[in-house]
């Protein structure tokens, strides 16, 4: 009933990394182009038919296990409200490289021009700390901006953005249209709206043609209204890259119509609630309804579970769908 789960990674990603996936889940070197591990995922690569989704033990799509019973594995209310519509995708990324700038579009956008029941909201819990761009330094025009996508002056375009420096147990906060860009050596654990929706605004030196896909098949003039072009301030900044707290819900509110992420030190027996969770062990070796669950392991947990007791010492990360 509650499934580990192996490394899920599509291979070929634009950036590299994958190297500190592998050393935190105790696994073998991974490819130089696999940075992604997909976690719980019934969500596909843009474009692609499968190339994303868990396969359960069984051999079984997850996406097609929720379809079949989503008050089992999602819960009677999650069903009654959202139906098979899981809401949730967890990811460990590491990037080998710094990732380009770019932005999400929020759900109106991804509903009105690209048929998409969600956008991509996003939020960071770091693994292994570096430095991340996030958000606009000052209010951009909508012609600067395609000026600057359409040149890649690449130094502008990062010097636009806040650089932070990030430390293990930040949480970044990545509200849809914000843009941003993940710095080289940054392991982290990504919770998301289940969409792979990106507006990019750089992609030279990175193994893509953006030109053709940089804007979601819909040309730069449309994708670019997705973009957040007004600029936030240092100390707004703070309510989007902050120390997650030790103990319970890790993202800000504003996150909570999203996803959920929950630190649940464990010391002896805890009990966790009854719901849909991808777990991740974060520190030490866990119980987990009688299996092994050591450090970098991750677990599916459906609704339909109860409630789960951990015990041993450690920590582990919970993530979950939006409250019903």
């Amino acid at each position: 009933m509650i499934e580990r789960l192996p490394s899920n990674r599509p291979p070929e990603r634009f950036y590299r990394g994958g190297a500190r996936i592998s050393a935190f889940r105790g696994e073998p070197g991974a490819a130089e182009f696999e940075p992604e591990d997909w976690i719980g995922s019934t969500t596909t690569i843009f474009g692609e038919k499968e190339l994303g989704l868990t396969r359960l033990t069984d051999g079984t799509l997850l996406r097609d296990a929720v379809a079949k019973d989503p008050e089992f594995w999602l819960g009677a209310d999650h069903a009654a409200r959202w139906g098979d519509d899981v809401r949730l995708l967890v990811k460990l990324l590491d990037a080998g490289q710094r990732l380009p700038v770019h932005a999400h579009p929020d759900d109106a956008f991804a509903a009105r021009h690209l048929g998409h029941s969600h956008g991509k909201a996003e939020a960071w819990y770091i693994l292994q700390g570096g430095t991340v761009h996030l958000g606009l330094t000052r209010d951009v025009s909508e012609a600067e901006l395609a000026y600057l996508v359409e040149t890649q002056d690449v130094d502008a375009l990062l010097g636009l953005l806040h650089e932070v420096d990030v430390s293990p147990d930040d949480m970044v906060w990545v509200p849809p249209g914000v843009l941003h860009a993940i710095g080289a050596g940054v392991l982290l654990l990504e919770l998301q709206q289940p969409e792979d929706l990106s507006i990019l605004l750089e992609w030279r030196d990175f193994a893509l043609d953006g030109t053709a896909d940089g804007h979601l098949g819909l040309g730069f003039d449309v994708a670019l209204t997705g973009v957040q072009r007004t600029g936030i301030s240092r100390e707004a900044l703070s309510d989007l890259v902050r120390t997650a707290p030790p103990k319970g819900s890790a993202f800000p509110p504003d996150a909570d119509a999203f996803f959920r992420l929950e630190r649940v030190p464990v010391e002896g027996h805890v009990s966790l609630d009854p719901g849909f969770a991808v777990l991740v062990v974060s520190e030490g070796s866990i119980g987990l309804a009688g299996q092994s669950a050591p450090r970098g392991s991750t677990w599916l947990v459906p609704a339909g579970a109860g409630a789960i007791v951990l015990d041993g010492a450690g920590e582990v990360l919970v993530a979950r769908p939006p409250a019903a």
